[in-house]
């Protein structure tokens, strides 16, 4: 009997053993998957340009270099656009999470007889929207072309984020709000000194939403600001540069001829489109990674309990 046992259990654990290895075969494969064109990106944005359109650089730079970062930031009006940027990541992030937040509060009271149909018409307007002109012609008639306002004003509130904030009030007791009042408190002060410091992992989460999407916006700038350079944006630069280096190699034939002379060992300190992308795509990503595992934790709180209405 005891034998019979002692055969079940080794040949369950070896089943254990055999789908372990299946997860742990599969998880690698995915991390490989993942990370690999994140790394090749990095080997070719550090080698010469020229080499690189030879191709076959996987996971090394062949021709090591910095040519192509210089390149990128040896002109001023780079420094101004990444100002540009930043300023208006941060700006747009706080001035956005905080009205986006403050209505989402306003619109979770109960007593607020119209909270439903006010909650209704901002839904709608997440799927219907007037379209790219009416907003163009909005733009012009609030007199906000050309201006630092534009990056501000028109992302004051966004409706997915209020969606997952008012949710995430939504779950908090009402016992806090009802005796914050008995004790004097006005509905502002509620807000902030109440419910903003119990929905910090929501804020977390939309405050990376917005953060992305301000960083990585360049269509705003090409529509609303492309007259004004000191209004150019980090993305729009780093967009107009790589334009500008994909003119200078607009056919198949350039390539191989900057490959033939790559191979014949001539000069290698020219860059090229496929160097400058490398070396852009880095630029507009890195950033984000480092702030990204400073918000990870409430990111994942504020999806799971913000995301879920009992």
């Amino acid at each position: 009997m005891a034998n019979i046992k002692l055969g079940k259990l080794k040949k369950r654990n070896a089943g254990d053993v055999i789908f372990d290895i299946i997860i742990a075969i599969t998880l690698i494969f995915l991390v490989v998957v993942t990370v690999y064109p994140f790394w090749n990106t990095i080997a070719i944005s550090f080698n010469e340009g020229l080499d690189s359109v030879k191709g076959g650089v996987k996971l090394w730079p062949r021709k090591f270099t910095w040519q192509n970062y210089k390149v990128l930031f040896v002109d001023d009006r780079l420094f101004k656009a990444f100002t540009i940027s930043v300023t208006r990541t941060v700006l747009q992030t706080v001035f956005s999470v905080f009205c986006t937040s403050m209505l989402a509060y306003a619109l979770s009271r109960k007593e607020f007889v119209i909270r439903k149909p006010l909650t209704a018409i901002l839904v709608i307007s997440m799927y219907v929207n007037a379209g790219l002109i009416p907003s163009y012609m909005l733009i012009k008639k609030l007199g906000m072309l050309n201006s630092y306002a534009v990056y501000i004003v028109p992302c004051l509130v966004d409706i997915f984020n209020f969606i997952l904030v008012r949710t995430y009030i939504n779950g908090l007791p009402d016992s806090f709000v009802e005796s914050a009042r008995i004790d004097g408190a006005n509905e502002f002060t509620i807000f902030l000194r109440i419910i903003m410091p119990l929905i910090v992992p929501s804020i977390a989460m939309i405050s990376l939403f917005v953060a992305v999407g301000a960083w990585n916006s360049w269509f705003d700038t090409y529509l609303y600001c492309s007259g004004k350079v000191n209004l150019h944006s980090l993305q729009y630069k780093l967009m107009e540069f790589l334009q500008s280096s994909q003119n200078q190699s607009s056919s198949a034939a350039d390539a191989n001829a900057m490959a033939v002379a790559a191979s014949a060992g001539a000069s290698t300190s020219m860059v090229t489109p496929i160097s400058i992308r490398a070396s852009i795509t880095m630029i507009a990503t890195v950033p984000i990674l480092i702030v990204y595992p400073f918000v990870q934790k409430y990111f994942v709180v504020g999806m799971t309990i913000g995301g879920v209405k009992e």
